[in-house]
């Protein structure tokens, strides 16, 4: 993966002019129409975002860019149409106690009517997993860049569609996975890839666990539920009251449970600070346990080996066997990093200076404020999307290992496991009429 600093070629920068010099211009809504493709938003102009999926992390992400003053939120979609009414509530009585005066965000059911708005430059994306990549490819399509919610996708190979169409509509997509914005976890990956651990042997990642449910009567939709757009392109199965808030990450029809989901997140970590894990032939095995009745059919514990061809290992744990984070251990150190901080052996290791000619990863102390200004510099953010499908590939194919019980071989050129024509079938699934990518 490099260095990710530079920007990628395929996205080109464009100069707007500011006026006549000494001119006062008033920040200005830009509208996606306007820039075409490729096309960038000037240092004084608002960005306009649309919000697809305002449950409770869609929810965050306006409170975080309601908070620049680059930003306006204007639109948001949501199969219930009650979340996007409060959500739109909150926002504006949020900016009335900043002394802001705004009407309320338009809201939609169908998220087409959103990306058909001219005057949107980019969406978040916080729908559930099975959504991600049609969300995705219609809105870079749709000529808007995207802040989209990890997993990048449900399956290998609607991963792989979204960022090729994000390639080639040149739009700027930053995966929300965060902690690629947090100075611990980008020092833990440069000593790793420095070699101020010695030769690295091991990678260690463990996320909690998934969860069992119980099963649930069939019911009517609620009134305010678009039900056929919230399934979208999983299997149509009736409604119940449980699985359509938060229970979705447990059932493999919108996910495949926290060993993605929430895997992701240090998985990601383990790859950046080891990316010998997201090129070449890698081995993976694992096992794990699936609930027996009830809802839920994705892991609640799982542990997985990936082993490269030189001999590297990655062992990716839920939490009751490990602790939560990621670990590299060399033969003359080993640093842990989570969210609460960064451990070392030796100690000393957390007072190294990276060396000017060291690898240097992209710095970025503020996932959405990088998003904001890659969207006006039109460059990759710290997130990109290539990291994005390396990561989640990572978490699916262990995942298919667990299911079938055997080890696979994984080739990252083809995007396939070479030994088994069966673990290919997990690669993919037929979506529900009429969606297609």
């Amino acid at each position: 993966m490099g260095n990710e600093s530079s920007s990628r070629s395929g996205i080109s920068r464009r100069v707007f002019l500011a006026g006549s010099a000494g001119a006062v211009l008033a920040p200005r809504i830009v509208s996606a129409a306007t820039l075409g493709k490729g096309g960038g938003v000037a240092a004084g102009d608002r960005i306009a975002f649309g919000v697809i999926g305002v449950g409770s992390r869609g929810n965050d992400h306006i409170r975080t860019f309601a908070g620049y003053p680059g930003a306006e939120i204007v639109a948001l979609c949501d199969p219930y149409k009650s979340k996007c009414e409060a959500a739109g509530k909150s926002l504006q009585e949020r900016l009335a106690g900043q002394g802001i005066k705004r009407e309320l965000p338009a809201m939609y059911q169908d998220f087409r009517e959103l990306l058909a708005r001219d005057d949107i430059d980019a969406v978040v994306i916080a729908s559930p997993e099975n959504w991600h990549a049609l969300h995705g490819i219609s809105a870079v399509k749709a000529g808007k860049d995207v802040y989209g919610e990890k997993a990048l996708a449900r399956t290998v190979f609607e991963s792989r569609a979204l960022v090729n169409a994000v390639r080639r509509h040149g739009r700027v997509f930053q995966v929300g996975m965060q902690q690629r914005s947090a100075r611990d976890f980008r020092f833990a990956s440069e000593l790793a890839r420095n070699g101020y651990l010695g030769k690295l042997h091991t990678v260690r990642v463990s996320v909690p666990g998934g969860r069992a449910l119980p099963d649930a009567p069939t019911t009517p939709p609620p009134p305010d539920l678009d039900y056929d757009i919230w399934l979208g392109p999983a299997p149509y199965t009736p409604h119940n009251d449980l699985k359509c808030s938060f229970n979705w990450y447990f059932m493999s029809d919108y996910c495949a449970g926290w060993v993605q989901s929430w895997g992701v997140h240090h998985m990601d970590i383990g790859q950046w600070g080891a990316p010998a894990f997201a090129r070449g032939v890698v081995k993976v095995k694992g096992t794990a346990d699936f609930p027996r009745i009830g809802l839920a059919d994705t892991s609640v514990t799982w542990r997985i080996e990936y082993r490269t061809a030189d001999g590297l290992l990655l062992v990716f744990t839920s939490e009751e066997q490990y602790q939560i984070g990621c670990r590299f251990e060399g033969d003359a150190g080993w640093v842990h990093a989570d969210r609460s901080g960064i451990w070392a052996a030796p100690e000393s290791l957390l007072k190294a200076a990276i060396k000017p000619n060291d690898e240097h990863l992209y710095v970025s102390d503020d996932h959405h404020g990088n998003f904001l200004e890659c969207v006006r510099a039109r460059k990759d953010p710290a997130a990109p999307v290539e990291a994005g499908h390396t990561g989640n590939v990572l978490t699916l194919i262990g995942d298919i290992a667990t299911r079938l019980g055997r080890e696979l071989t994984w080739d990252w050129s083809a995007e396939r496991f070479t030994d088994c024509d069966e673990a290919n079938r997990f690669l993919g699934r037929t979506m529900r009429a009429p969606w297609i990518i």
